[in-house]
């Protein structure tokens, strides 16, 4: 793989920093409680270690990451009952956004929500569960888009980045994504029907489902 560009200096090499780092993690990557050395990652940046440090910090208050006292940083560790209270707080926003969505959709939005539910229903029938979670992220993501809904949209971002390890876990759960793709597809028959009621009533079951999942694990 090429190497990428130098990044220059200050705040550009932070957010340079912030980026790649945060997408490692994203990605999984970097593994939950993985320590973070400062002077490690400013040789694989190719920046200083004041700006790993600021991205450190960044990604601290995304709660992405966590600073111990005298010991430095790692990935933070998401337990399973915050992953449930995560979820808990998703149910409100999700809905909200969802049931928007019914309202404000275009029917080529529509058409492309409905896209995506056929490309999970192959991902399913294919025996393909990587690729069903990455559709499952990408249709939540849509959703709140055409909602419109910023405020949801900013909060929810910050609260998704913090599930990701439990999100693939799930997804290579044997069974989960059969039951999960019924709950989804409810959900975009429910936008599609213009029903903000029933957009709403659909995340939260697809979401009350999760937090069994998860309290199963």
């Amino acid at each position: 793989m090429p190497k990428e560009a130098r990044p220059g200096s200050g705040e550009q090499a932070k957010q340079y920093a912030l980026e790649r780092l945060r997408r490692s993690i994203l990605r999984g990557e970097m593994a939950p409680a993985q320590r973070l050395v400062e002077n490690e990652l400013a040789e694989q940046y190719d920046v200083t270690r004041a700006s790993i440090r600021a991205a450190l910090l960044d990604l601290a208050a995304e709660g992405l990451v966590e600073r111990i006292r005298n010991r430095g940083s790692r990935v933070r560790v998401v337990t399973v009952q915050e992953a449930v209270e995560i979820t808990e707080c998703r149910m409100a926003l999700e809905g909200l956004c969802a049931a928007k969505a019914a309202e404000v959709a275009t029917d080529a939005q529509l058409d492309e929500l409905t896209g995506l539910g056929t490309a999970m229903s192959k991902a399913v029938a294919e025996g393909d569960p990587i690729t069903y979670s990455e559709l499952n992220h990408e249709l939540h993501a849509r959703i709140r888009d055409i909602s419109g809904q910023q405020t949801a949209v900013g909060l929810l971002e910050r609260l998704n980045a913090q599930l990701v390890r439990h999100r693939f876990q799930l997804a290579l759960r044997p069974g989960r994504p059969q039951q999960s793709l019924s709950e989804h597809l409810a959900v975009i028959d429910a936008i599609r029907a213009r029903d903000p009621q029933a957009a709403e009533t659909a995340v939260r079951a697809h979401l009350s489902s999760v937090i069994a999942a998860l309290r199963d694990d």
